[in-house]
C-alpha cells in the first residue's frame, strides 16, 4: 500500500504510463548525439550526471540555445562545487570564486583536489571551457558576466550568515536570481524571445528567488544536519534560540510558525513568475521556465504547515511530478496549476498562525493574478468506478519496477535543485 500511496491519484498513475510510452517526448525530445563533437557529447553526459533539476528541460530547448544553456549550467555547477567544498580552505576558496570567470579562457585550467560528488566538472573543466569558447560571442559574454558576479557574491557570503530577510533576498539573488537573469539574457540573445525578456532583470530575478527559496525551505533538515544555515536569522530567531532547535519535537508549533512565515515570503514572487511566463513566446523556452516553477509551488504547498520538513525529506509524488511536466505547456494550464496549489495552501492556513494575515493577502493577490474564478478550478482527482480504480492500482503496482527509471528521472526535475 505504501507504493500505491506514493503513486498518488489515478490521473497521476495514467500519466506515469503515458510518460513512459512516449509522452516524455513532448517535453524531452531525443537529442542528436551523432552530430555533436566528442567534447560536446561529454558536456551533455556531465549535465545528466550532475543536474537533479534541469537536465531534461535543457535538452528540450530549441537550436543553439540548448548548447548555450547546457554550458551555462555546467560552468555554474563547477562554480557551485567550489563553494560547497568544505575541504578547500577559505584563503584558497575566496580567490577561486572571485577569479572563476577568468578560467573560462584558460585552456588547461582544472581543479583536481575537490571532494564533492560533482567534482568531475572541475577535474575536466578544460572540456567545458572548450565548448564555452565554441559558443557565439553574445552567449559567452552573458555566461562570463554572470559567472563573475555570482562568484563575487558567493565569496561574500562564505564568511557571514544569512541574517536579515533582506540578506536572504541578497544571497538568493547571488546563487539563483543571477541564474534567472543570465538565462533571460540568453533567451533574448538567441532571438527566440523578445529583447524585453532579457532586459527585465526584476522579473527574471524573482524567477530564480522563487526556486531557491523553495529549495532552502524544503531542505531545512538536511542543511542543518550538515552544518549549513540558510534560513534567515530574522525569521527563525522569533521562534527559537538556535536554528537547529526547530527540529526538536517540543518546538513543533514554533517551527511550523517559522516555516509558514518563510513560505509566505516565497509566495510573494509568484505574481512576478506569472508576469514573466506570460511574456514568453517560444514553446521550448516556456516549458523550460514553467516546469520548475510549477514544481516549486507544488513543493511549497506540500511544505506549508507540514511537520515533515523538520523530520525528514519532503518531496512531491512521482506521478505528480510527471503530471506537472506534461501539463505545464501553456499559460492557461500554468495559471490553473498555480491557482490550485494556492487554494491548497489556503485550506491549510491556521486561525492561530502568526503569518495568517500576510499569507491570506498574498494568496488573494495570486488568485487575482492567475485570473481564474473558483468555478474554473477543476479537481485533479477524477471520479472513477471502484472497479477501474482497483484495476489501475493493481496494474500500477505490478508495473512499478518497469517505470522506476523514468519516474526517478521525472522526480529529479521535481527536486528543483538549481545550479
Amino acid at each position: 500500500m505504501d507504493i500505491l500511496k506514493s503513486l498518488g491519484h489515478p490521473e497521476e498513475i495514467f500519466n506515469l504510463f503515458k510518460f513512459k510510452m512516449g509522452g516524455c517526448r513532448a517535453v524531452m525530445p531525443k537529442l542528436d548525439y551523432e552530430s555533436m563533437t566528442e567534447s560536446l557529447r561529454t558536456c551533455y553526459l556531465y549535465l545528466n550526471q550532475t543536474s537533479r533539476s534541469f537536465a531534461a528541460v535543457i535538452q528540450a530547448l530549441d537550436g543553439e540555445l540548448r548548447h548555450a544553456v547546457c554550458i551555462f549550467y555546467l560552468v555554474l555547477r563547477a562554480l557551485d562545487t567550489v563553494e560547497d567544498d568544505m575541504t578547500i580552505p577559505l584563503d584558497k576558496k575566496v580567490p577561486m570564486l572571485n577569479d572563476f570567470h577568468t578560467f573560462l579562457y584558460q585552456d588547461e585550467w582544472c581543479f583536481t583536489e575537490s571532494q564533492e560528488k560533482d567534482r568531475q566538472v572541475l577535474e575536466d573543466f578544460p572540456t567545458i571551457s572548450l565548448e564555452f569558447r565554441n559558443l557565439a560571442q553574445e552567449y559567452r559574454d552573458v555566461i562570463s558576466d554572470i559567472c563573475h558576479r555570482m562568484g563575487v557574491g558567493m565569496a561574500e557570503f562564505l564568511e557571514k550568515k544569512v541574517g536579515s530577510m533582506k540578506e536572504w533576498d541578497q544571497y538568493c539573488h547571488y546563487v539563483a536570481g543571477l541564474v534567472g537573469i543570465g538565462l533571460s539574457r540568453l533567451f533574448s540573445a538567441s532571438q527566440l524571445e523578445d529583447p524585453e525578456v532579457g532586459r527585465d532583470t526584476e522579473l527574471a530575478n524573482s524567477m530564480g528567488l522563487f526556486l531557491q527559496k523553495t529549495n532552502i525551505i524544503r531542505d531545512y533538515l538536511e542543511d542543518t544536519q550538515e552544518g549549513r544555515a540558510f534560513w534567515p536569522r530574522e525569521a527563525w530567531s522569533q521562534f527559537a534560540g538556535r536554528l537547529e532547535d526547530l527540529a526538536q519535537p517540543e518546538k513543533l508549533e514554533s517551527a511550523l510558525s517559522c516555516l509558514n512565515l518563510l513560505v509566505t515570503d516565497a509566495l510573494h514572487h509568484v505574481p512576478d513568475v506569472i508576469a514573466y511566463l506570460s511574456r514568453l513566446r517560444n514553446q521550448s523556452v516556456f516549458n523550460f521556465c514553467a516546469i520548475p516553477q510549477v514544481m516549486a509551488i507544488a513543493t511549497l504547498s506540500t511544505c506549508y504547515n507540514n511537520p515533515m520538513v523538520f523530520q525528514g525529506v519532503v518531496k512531491i509524488r512521482k506521478g505528480q511530478a510527471v503530471t506537472l511536466m506534461m501539463e505545464a505547456t501553456n499559460m492557461s494550464a500554468v495559471q490553473t496549476i498555480i491557482a490550485q496549489y494556492s487554494q491548497e495552501i489556503l485550506h491549510k492556513v491556521s486561525l492561530t498562525d502568526p503569518s495568517r494575515e500576510k499569507t491570506l493577502h498574498i494568496l488573494a493577490v495570486i488568485r487575482e493574478k492567475s485570473a481564474l474564478s473558483q468555478s474554473s478550478l477543476r479537481s485533479r482527482t477524477h471520479h472513477l468506478s471502484p472497479m477501474y480504480l482497483s484495476a489501475a492500482m493493481v496494474l500500477a503496482a505490478l508495473s512499478w519496477q518497469y517505470l522506476s527509471t523514468t519516474a526517478a528521472q521525472a522526480q529529479g526535475t521535481s527536486d528543483m535543485q538549481g545550479p
